[in-house]
């Protein structure tokens, strides 16, 4: 686990480093859990918000985009649940001070639990080689039925005090258990209470007039709201669906993990609108539809995992998370929810106007259910920097960093390099750079030697390389270099045009979706 950590925190340094991500406002000693994206970061993020967005709305013929306001009218958080009923169960350690989320406190001493299975599993299985039968062991280990036993006593009791909002139970579960403060390392808790994640903020031109309105804490509500609107001047017909990516914000109070868990975040939200009765088949469909987009980038299909929800959210009938394997352990990218009808039943309720959907094959209106496909723009991306990052050791003691980030969400596609600085090389190579710019985002670079330069390109993750020569003022061919394996090859600029063009294109992920 600690070396785990140690590549977490050289991945963070490395974000900085290159151009991905800054602590926000870091001249004035940062703001907690709210960054900046580099101008490396910003690339590889519109990359993949691209992706997503040409995957929803150009592959599916009955889904469309919106892009609604932050600010939205109060009543609609009453409506949503969100003023009564969005909120973190908090505890404080009062020797250290700091304020805990009591769920998060009870989920990692699960998964302390859960590692110490994994650990005398590893060990076993080094021990006993090809002849280790993994499942016989799970079930006849001593130690490791011991282990799971604790396991499962501990995530029953806290599955029940959540389901129950039982906050004394909660803190009963922490002190049973023996969990302390990751600072002090005491066990002196405070009792367990709740805390509304909304920020809050006002609307008006003067004190007495001004109107309490919420940063929205998610996406969803602006397309519920907008439901009507876009079926009718869509001319939509149910099943359809509405995406849309934007801000959102949480008063998070245990913000941590770098861009994992931040204060302003961004998501990816598509909400699809089916017959009531067909919500099981179509939450199905997302559900394996989506894993297809996540597995299309390559990043390792078994690092993908679903985890089904045991306890559903009140609107749920059906819930599941597409989990990743993070440097600290499987984590939730992704979550498909079948939201029944209760959005939209609420919203009518509290407006007071009528937004059913009229079937004209079935000759009759009602209100729609709806499944929601909702991913985190910047966990996807930590998702993405993570599985890329590679320490390689070369032959005759060299070492490079690389990330194998995927050719098209790659921030640079291509960097043209002049072998030097001079005999018309440079000129030659931007004469090439300003060709292939129309296509994608490609760079210029002449500075250093051109092994430094390589490197320099292999730690952003730039796919390609094109190495410009003597012979190319020659015959028009130059050195295109590969990221992953160095290789190199000579071919000519028409032909590196055309391997770039296919290689980098967001096409190759999206044909693999069909």
């Amino acid at each position: 686990m600690a070396k785990q950590e140690d590549v977490f925190k050289t991945i963070v340094s490395h974000a900085k480093e290159y151009g991905f991500v800054f602590q926000s406002s870091e001249i004035y000693d940062g703001l907690s859990a709210v960054y900046d994206y580099g101008q490396n970061g910003v690339e590889l993020k519109n990359n993949i918000k691209r992706y997503w967005w040409e995957a929803m709305t150009m592959l599916h013929d009955n889904i469309v985009g919106i892009d609604s306001a932050i600010f939205m009218h109060p009543t609609i958080w009453k409506a949503s649940g969100h003023v009564d009923a969005f909120n973190d169960p908090l505890i404080d350690n009062r020797d250290s001070k700091k304020r805990y989320r009591a769920d998060v406190l009870i989920e990692d001493e699960i998964g302390k639990i859960e590692e110490k299975i994994n650990k005398e599993v590893s060990k076993a299985a080094k021990r006993f080689g090809d002849s280790f039968d993994e499942a016989m062991f799970r079930q006849t280990n001593p130690r490791v039925l011991e282990h799971q036993r604790k396991r499962d006593e501990l995530h029953e009791r806290f599955a029940k005090a959540m389901e129950a909002n039982d906050l004394a139970e909660l803190k009963q579960i922490i002190l049973d258990y023996g969990i302390v403060c990751p600072i002090s390392g005491t066990r002196n808790w405070t009792d367990v209470r709740q805390f509304n994640l909304m920020f809050k903020t006002e609307m008006g031109s003067t004190a007495d007039g001004a109107m309490e309105v919420y940063l929205r804490p998610e996406t969803a509500q602006g397309i519920f709201v907008n439901y009507l609107n876009v079926q009718k001047t869509g001319r939509m017909r149910i099943p359809f669906g509405i995406a849309q990516i934007g801000k959102a914000f949480r008063n998070e109070i245990v913000a941590r993990q770098f861009i994992f868990r931040m204060r302003e975040f961004e998501q990816m939200e598509m909400q699809f609108f089916v017959r009531p009765g067909e919500e099981l088949k179509y939450f199905d469909f997302w559900r394996q539809t989506r894993l297809r987009w996540h597995k299309a980038l390559g990043l390792g299909d078994d690092k993908y995992r679903f985890h089904d929800h045991e306890k559903l959210a009140h609107y749920a009938n059906a819930a599941t998370d597409i989990e990743f394997k993070m440097p600290f352990g499987f984590k939730e990218v992704e979550g498909i929810h079948s939201r029944t009808d209760f959005d939209l039943s609420q919203h009518e309720k509290f407006s007071g106007k009528k937004i059913q959907y009229f079937d004209p094959e079935l000759g009759e209106s009602y209100v729609p259910y709806v499944i929601e496909t909702s991913i985190g723009v910047d966990r996807m991306f930590l998702t993405v920097l993570c599985s890329s990052y590679e320490e390689q050791q070369l032959e005759g003691g060299d070492s490079r960093v690389v990330l194998h980030i995927p050719a098209p969400l790659a921030p640079v596609k291509c960097a043209v390099l002049p072998l030097i600085k001079k005999d018309g090389l440079p000129e030659k190579a931007r004469e090439i750079q300003h060709r292939l710019r129309f296509d994608f985002n490609c760079h210029y670079e002449e500075k250093d030697t051109i092994g430094k330069r390589y490197r320099r390109q292999d730690a952003i993750g730039t796919p390609y390389c094109i190495t410009v020569d003597h012979q190319t003022l020659e015959d028009d061919t130059v050195t295109l270099r590969h990221r992953d394996t160095m290789a190199q090859e000579r071919v000519s600029i028409a032909e590196a045009e055309r391997i770039l063009k296919e290689e980098v294109s967001l096409n190759s992920l999206l044909r693999k979706l069909l």
